[in-house]
């Protein structure tokens, strides 16, 4: 089979090389997915760049997600030729993962759906539907008629959050740092589009006087004062994202940090936090065009150098997906 095999990190885009790999071989609890696309992750782009949880190893095949159809499964959990996604539970860390024609992953991380959807439309959707669903349901307990903050609302999260939080019932204000990139917040239903400089909470409550009622925050330490500071009393602040590579608070002293009576709460989640109902209604969603998946960008195989570059230098608002051509 043809794979993306980086050989060792921190490298640059063009380390990723596409090479003739074996084919995966499933041990019973185990599936083989016949890849048909697979969307990039900036937590891939961490892992290139040398900011990967030490468990990584090299050579590897990264992708923590896959879109396709089964393949062969030794403990019959599955039917060879059903449709499923798969991500997480260590895809592209532990072991190899969906930057392949085929890749091998724990059955518990397989969730099987049916649609007529493109392939590369399909290919979009796992990971950034788990994150945003999660993050709306177990991190936000988000609620109709509430007033949403997304902050890093161009990527593909925060935009699939938007769509969701729309679907909902939830008035939505998102934020992107480029005005060229806006326009797909308007396309995702937002209400409010800021213009993020660093410092937005005196304009969120503008908007919302006493501040809104949920924060998702995607960008991480850089911007979490902020984003509290633009969520009221007894309002949610989410962190669900590290998009500035900014994962921790230097010297955190909640008493002095936290704004009185405000929740921080963090949420990331696995294969198994995405219910195969919700997976399947919001397909649905999208087939009947009551929902939209945010894709950015589609690229080959051939072309995952460049498409590494386009994420790592933020040129597109939204998803990335490769095809493999298959």
């Amino acid at each position: 089979m043809r794979a993306v095999v980086l050989d060792a990190a921190p490298a640059p885009p063009e380390a990723l090389v596409v090479r003739e790999h074996p084919v995966p071989r499933p041990d019973p609890g185990w599936v083989l997915i016949e890849v048909k696309a697979f969307g990039l992750n900036r937590s891939e782009l961490k892992t290139r760049l040398g900011l990967a949880d030490p468990e990584v190893t090299f050579p590897r095949v990264l992708g923590i997600e896959a879109t396709g159809v089964v393949a062969a499964c030794p403990g019959g959990e599955l039917t060879v030729g059903q449709q499923v996604v798969a991500m997480m539970g260590g895809m592209g860390r532990r072991f190899d993962g969906g930057y392949a024609e085929f890749t091998c992953v724990p059955v518990t991380q397989a969730i099987p759906f049916r649609s007529e959807l493109p392939w590369t439309t399909l290919g979009a959707v796992p990971e950034t539907l788990q994150t945003a669903y999660g993050a709306l349901t177990v991190g936000l307990d988000a609620q109709a008629g509430q007033t949403l903050l997304i902050r890093g609302g161009t990527s593909s999260v925060g935009l699939t959050a938007a769509i969701l939080a729309k679907r909902g019932g939830l008035t939505v204000l998102a934020t992107t740092r480029s005005e060229a990139k806006a326009g797909a917040l308007r396309e995702a239903g937002v209400d409010h589009v800021l213009r993020d400089e660093g410092v937005i909470a005196s304009r969120v409550r503008e908007l919302a006087a006493d501040g809104v009622d949920a924060t998702l925050e995607l960008v991480g330490a850089p911007t979490l004062r902020d984003s509290l500071e633009a969520t009221r009393l007894h309002g949610v602040v989410c962190s669900a994202g590290y998009l500035s590579n900014e994962w921790t608070v230097p010297d955190f002293y909640p008493a002095g940090y936290l704004p009185n009576g405000v929740h921080l709460t963090g949420y990331s989640g696995d294969a198994s936090d995405l219910p195969p109902a919700v997976l399947q209604d919001f397909l649905d969603g999208v087939a009947t065009g009551e929902a939209t998946v945010p894709i950015a960008k589609t690229y080959t195989m051939d072309e995952i150098a460049t498409a590494h570059d386009d994420m790592q230098h933020d040129r597109v608002a939204g998803k990335l997906v490769v095809s493999t051509g298959r």
